[in-house]
């Protein structure tokens, strides 16, 4: 804290003003800070969210070294809303309306991307997850470059009445993009990797993720690949 540069009188005779273009200018220059818009709300990380995220290094750190992981075989999982069809507040009506109704005002359409990236730097092909209970809710396989995206490996899953991640279509991510990933990057090492060599996939602590049903799963279909979480609240 410097209180002193309120009294310093500049050659002029004038003193020190925070002004808005100097909150501009140090919040620009110094800070390197420039006006956005929020992507997610405030929350507040845990009070021991250091010694967590300590652990769970540590955790990687063992099973790196005790495996031999490769870099290539580690893999982070995120998921993220991509919302394409947004309510609006905002329609037509007659000029000088006071009282407007909109219908579907707070409603919105979004899929839930799955975005996974090796160690190494590779990025894995999407999985998207849409609302729906059939493929009918899927996007149509007549789409322009639906085939493009196919042949990418990107994958469509529909989640039900939400379109957020389920036991299903987590099993159908690994089914489709992580394990043949990694299957993928145990034949390509010099020399290649046996079936048996551990791969690590990091994924968030989210209820689906670290249920016993999924875990179970996981262990049972695929017991070469080790989870391991990020620590809640601490994306």
């Amino acid at each position: 804290m410097a209180p002193e540069v309120f009294e310093k009188k500049a050659a002029d005779g004038s003193t020190f003003r925070c002004s808005d273009t100097f909150l501009r200018q140090f919040l620009h220059g110094q800070l390197n800070w420039s006006l956005r818009a929020a992507t997610r709300d405030g929350r507040k990380l845990p009070k021991d969210w250091e010694a967590q995220c300590r652990k769970a290094i540590l955790r990687l750190a063992h099973d790196i070294k005790e495996y031999d992981v490769p870099s290539s075989l580690f893999v982070n999982t995120d998921q993220t809303n991509m919302v394409y069809a947004q309510g609006t507040k905002f329609t037509w009506a007659k000029t000088g309306s006071k009282q407007v109704s909109v219908n579907g005002a707070e409603e919105k359409r979004a899929v839930t991307l799955c975005v996974s990236v090796s160690n190494s730097g590779v990025l894995l092909p999407f999985q998207a997850v849409y609302v729906g209970e059939t493929a009918a809710s899927l996007p149509s396989k007549k789409a322009p470059h639906y085939e493009d995206l196919i042949s990418a490996g990107m994958r469509f899953a529909n989640g039900g009445s939400s379109y957020w991640s389920t036991q299903q279509t987590m099993r159908d991510l690994v089914t489709d993009i992580i394990a043949p990933y990694f299957e993928q990057m145990r034949q390509e090492a010099i020399p290649p990797l046996p079936p048996s060599q551990k791969a690590l996939w990091q994924i968030d602590v989210w209820s689906v993720h670290r249920s016993k049903e999924f875990r179970g799963w996981m262990r049972t279909n695929h017991p070469h690949i080790r989870l391991h979480f990020v620590p809640g609240g601490c994306t």
